[in-house]
Order: C-alpha cells, then structure tokens, then sequence
C-alpha cells in the first residue's frame, strides 16, 4: 500500500475485493518491517515520481472499509425515514418529474427514463435503476404503486420485459411525492459530478414508508418493511397529531397490522404488536382459500390469495413434490389457472373419501400457504440508521411534513409579498400611462428612463425596472381593476400566510386536512384479513 505525496494519483486499492485478495500473499511474507523511506529519486518506468510512504494495512482497511459500509448504507441500501425511498428511487421519481411525465402525458420507453437518470443522479448501472422502476410499478408489489407501467413489467413468478421493450410515466400517486419540491421545501445537494442538484429528501404527503414497505441488505443490517393500507395509516397519523401522547393500543385502533397488496390472512396480532413496540418482530401470513366443488362428484381447495411474495408456480410446485413423495395424501390434481385479468386462481382437486380440511391443514404446513413475514424497520433519521417502532415512524414523517409545510408557507409568502409589491408599482404608473411611455421615449438611456419614473411615480428600483423590461402590448391592456383586485387577493393571502407561519398548532392542523385530502383521493378497503393465531 503507498500513496504519493507529490502527485495526484495514489495507489490505493479502491476496488475493496481486489485489496482483500492480496492479504494471504502479503501475510505469508516473514520480513521485518519495512522502514520509511524518504529518500526522493527520479521515476523509473511503472513507478509513481516521488517520495513513497508506507501505510499500515490495519489501518487502512478499517478506514476503507467503513467509508465503503456507510456509502452503502446511506447511499444504496437503506430508506429515509420522512420519504420512505432509498436514493434510486426518489431520483428515478425527480427525474421523471423534470421530464415531464406527469400522469395527463404519454408514456415513454423505460430505457429513456433509465438513461436519463443514470447519467445525471445514479451512475451505478443500467440493471440497478430499471429494477428499481419495475418494483415501483408493479402492484403486487407495492400498495400504492408510483409508477405507471405499460408493458410487461413481471409477475410473482416472471420477470419483467426489457426496458426497451416498456413504457412509463407518473402514478397520480407519485405527484404527491415530487410535489412542492419546487417551493423550497426541501434540501437539494450536488448530484455526483457536482453540474446538478438533486433532493435529498422529496416532500412526501404521505408515509409512503408504511404505506409502500420496501427491503434492503446494507452492511451489518437490513430493513424489511410491511405495507400498510394507505388509509388506515393517514388515520394513525392524523390521530397522532391530535394526540401526541397517544399510546401504541390506541394507534393501533386505526392502524391494527400490516395490509399486503396480494392480500392474504394474518394469524395472530402478537407479533405485529411486538413490531409495532420495538421495530422488530414476526407473524405468520395464510393463503385465502375457499372449500367447494370442483367437479360433479369431487371437492376441491380452491387458492384465491397467497401471502406476500409468493407465486402460484412456486406452490404447485411444492405441492407436486410432496405428493410425488407421499408426504400428503388425498390430491389428485392440480390446476393452475391463474390471470392477470382474474388473479390467483389455483383449484387442488381431493380424491373422494378425504376430508378438505385436513389436507389443507398439511397444506399451511408444508407448502408456502403459510409464510413468516419478519419486520425489521430500520430506516435513516437524520442521516443515521436506526430500528424504529410504529410511532416512531409516524413522529418522524409528522416532523417532516410540519416542516415541508413551514417553508412552503414561507416561500408562498415572499413570492406574494414580491408580486405585490410589483403590482403596487403598476398600479402607481397606470394611473397616467401616457407620461410613462413618455418619459421612456425622451430619455437617452435606460437607466436615465428608470431614474425619471423612481423620481416622478415615487418607485422604487425593483418596480421601475419591472415596468421598463414590460413589452408595451401589455401595459395598454392592464386595466386598474384589474391589479386592485390581484393586489387585494395577494394582500389576502399574505396575511393568511403570516398566520399561519405565527401558530404551531394551525400548521399541524393544516398537515392533517391534507393529509385528509390524500385519504379521498386514494384510500381503498383493506385487503388483508385479521384472523386469530391458532
């Protein structure tokens, strides 16, 4: 290991691999230790000019690899706790924003979305964005997907088509995501190369960390979140604002478990409840079925729903083996007739003189109609990772949103307070354009135009040269009615704007009706049922 004092080229080894192979061969060496060399000598050829210093290896891995561990898991691995994404993901979101692939426009081929993030916010290849864009797309997947797919983006048991071969665009659901990022709601920071900003956090109506779940494999930790039923958690959190001192029995009146998008069964609450405490916990999620008659003289198990990541291939399968190898007795077969258009649909035909409920209970048993589900919600508050309970996860999206609001509010605010002041400047000089266009047309120079109307209309600086840059055309159609009635109307809402800003408690009541408003728009019913652990 050696670096160059002199030059701008080290000769460290970047690529973490690459060094940990060299280890055997360098331990194997039974040599002193090397002393420091200062003696500075000319370059020979495939040697770096200047003075070479050692560097203990020790030392140098620990330091490499811990800026190789928090670069994964603040960069790649991890979620934000205020927007629930991990940074693919909120840049996938923000670039189609700045593209302009709003829910009302066309579709466009995946690939140009990918290349378009990939080579300004996520240089880390093709295959990691375009996963990420088909997970977000996909409503097996996620709760309320954000993206709005056209072409085969996958099933449970297939993958997607390649992006050249799809389309995308915004979800509805995204705009609330990427709205008001314009407003100075939000931080942005330097993308890779240091030509563009990107967000660091987007704005975020509603707990999509909750709502959405998501995964991810960092360095000595992971995350593994539950979707929720958007409505359901709009509830807890409006709940929590009213009360901040709520417990987690009564936040679980309105949020009560985990509601997954291929819907299911849910046995038992006391794992969900372990979870919901402490940020960790597991319980078991069942397969719908229904008992009935699948021919004139046989019964049948008929799979409506499985648990969450579970194809129908991967159970008949399983199946398939357990009756060739006799571990469950009385099916005679099975059939897959499973659609985009119906869902699951997976018909086990029993042989005659066994009893349904019995073979299905070797089923829960034995094949993956039954699957743990473990929460591990570990996510980035203020930039460091920490394991998160219920409430603590709506505190902080609560957080979030009184803040989004707060500058938004102040950004609505200067923005009205300079057009007024505009307006008030038209107002001055409509009253006798004619010595304005006058006093233009006689003056040498702008700037002595500019000086004559601060002088003569008692303007200041902003608002005479907002009336120079103005074209003529629109100056004879301003009507004096007109501007009073804007001026009043931003009058109206500075001052709703400034009390706003001045009451706490009017900003977390304001957070709650749009959260409200969210809830309207884009609740639905729960799909995943409740049951009691048996």
């Amino acid at each position: 290991m050696c670096r160059n004092t002199r030059g701008q080229t080290a000769c460290r080894y970047q690529d973490l691999a690459t060094y940990i192979g060299r280890i055997p061969a360098m331990a194997t060496k039974k040599t002193a230790a090397p002393k420091k060399s200062t003696k500075v000598h000319g370059p020979k050829p495939g040697e770096f000019p200047g003075k070479i210093v050692d560097i203990d290896v020790s030392s140098e891995m620990s330091e490499s690899f811990l800026e190789y561990a928090y670069s994964v898991i603040y960069s790649r691995a991890l979620p934000d706790a205020r927007d629930g994404l991990k940074p693919v993901h909120r840049r996938i979101l923000h670039q189609m924003s700045d593209m302009g692939l709003r829910p009302d426009r066309g579709h466009v081929k995946s690939a140009r979305v990918v290349g378009e993030v990939m080579g300004k916010l996520h240089p880390h290849g093709d295959g990691a964005i375009y996963d990420a864009l088909v997970r977000m797309a996909q409503s097996f997947s996620m709760q309320l997907p954000l993206i709005d797919g056209h072409g085969n983006f996958g099933s449970l048991d297939a993958g997607p088509a390649a992006m050249r071969y799809t389309e995308a665009r915004l979800a509805p659901s995204a705009i609330l995501m990427v709205a008001e990022a314009d407003e100075n709601t939000v931080d942005f920071g330097p993308n890779y190369d240091g030509q563009l900003a990107e967000p660091l956090v987007l704005p975020a109506a509603f707990p999509n960390l909750l709502v959405n779940g998501g995964s991810g494999i960092a360095v000595g930790m992971a995350t593994n979140m539950a979707p929720h039923n958007l409505g359901e958690v709009i509830a807890a959190t409006k709940y929590l604002i009213e009360n901040p001192k709520a417990t987690l029995n009564q936040l679980m009146k309105h949020l009560p478990a985990p509601d997954f998008p291929t819907g299911g069964e849910i046995v038992g609450l006391d794992g969900v409840r372990e979870a919901y405490a402490t940020g960790k916990g597991s319980f078991k999620v069942r397969a719908t079925t229904e008992i009935s008659k699948v021919t004139s003289r046989k019964m049948g198990i008929v799979i409506k729903e499985l648990p969450f990541n579970i194809g129908p291939e991967k159970v008949v399968e399983r199946i398939a083996e357990l009756v060739k190898a006799k571990k469950i007795q009385g099916i005679s077969d099975i059939v897959d007739l499973t659609d985009g258009q119906t869902g699951t649909n997976v018909v086990i035909e029993l042989k005659n003189g066994f009893e349904p409920e019995d073979v299905l209970e070797k089923l829960y048993k034995l094949t993956p109609m039954e699957d743990a589900f473990a929460i591990n919600a570990v996510a980035l508050v203020r930039g460091k990772p920490q394991t998160l309970g219920l409430k603590e996860l709506l505190q902080v999206f609560i957080d979030h949103r009184i803040e989004v609001v707060r500058r938004r509010s102040q950004f609505r605010k200067a923005k009205a307070e300079d057009r007024l002041l505009l307006v008030d400047g038209l107002l001055k000089a409509i009253i006798d354009i004619d010595k304005v266009i006058k006093i233009i047309r006689g003056s040498d120079d702008a700037a002595a135009a500019k000086e004559k109307l601060i002088k003569d209309f008692k303007l200041n600086d902003e608002q005479a040269t907002y009336i120079l840059d103005m074209p003529l055309r629109r100056l004879t159609k301003m009507s004096k009615l007109e501007l009073e009635t804007e001026s009043k109307e931003l009058k109206a809402t500075i001052a709703a704007l400034s009390k706003l800003l001045k009451d706490d408690e009017a900003i977390r009541l304001q957070v709650s009706d749009e959260l409200s408003a969210v809830a309207k728009s884009f609740a639905i019913p729960r799909r995943t049922r409740i049951g009691k652990d048996d």
